[in-house]
């Protein structure tokens, strides 16, 4: 069967031509080993009480550090981060090796310049096919100003 009459590829075609933020999400495990991907499955719940959600593969290295963490922070990009969107869409040995950033709530990561941080508590996981939803109830958030990283069509880019 040719690609293009995959119906998993036209799927995964057609959901790109959504465009989306591109956050990096954070957390640290008992042993506090720090766990961190690029995630553009980030959205809005709730403002009363705040919640938030995003969702993991299961099949990620990290999806154990994940549902056992306690807290996690999202980490929102701003266009000039696409260097660091790359760093943790990669395996790599330790992702958070010189880069600047700071400790947030149940040992989560905030990377400094992203355009918002949201520090929540892994409030609940939901299964959801080949993927795991996580709601976390936000504890603590910030934002600055900037012009967003966003992902569409299968490329990063910005707004402008």
């Amino acid at each position: 069967m040719p690609d293009n009459e995959n119906p998993n590829l036209r799927l995964r075609q057609a959901l790109g031509r959504f465009a989306t933020g591109v956050t990096i999400v954070t957390a640290a495990g008992e042993d506090g080993v720090r766990a961190g991907i690029t995630v553009n499955s980030f959205a809005s719940v709730s403002l009363d009480p705040p919640l938030i959600l995003w969702s993991i593969e299961r099949r990620s290295p990290s999806l154990s550090i994940f549902l056992a963490a306690s807290h996690f922070c999202v980490n929102v990009l701003a266009a000039e981060q696409e260097a660091l969107c790359n760093r943790f869409s990669s395996p790599q040995e330790d992702k958070f090796d010189g880069i600047a950033c700071s400790e947030g709530l149940g040992g989560s990561t905030r990377l400094a310049g992203s355009l918002a941080c949201f520090e929540c508590h892994n409030q609940e996981q939901i299964s959801g096919g080949d993927h795991v939803i996580l709601i976390g109830a936000v504890e603590a958030f910030s934002h600055a100003d900037g012009d967003p990283l966003v992902f569409f069509g299968g490329r990063l880019g910005s707004l402008s």
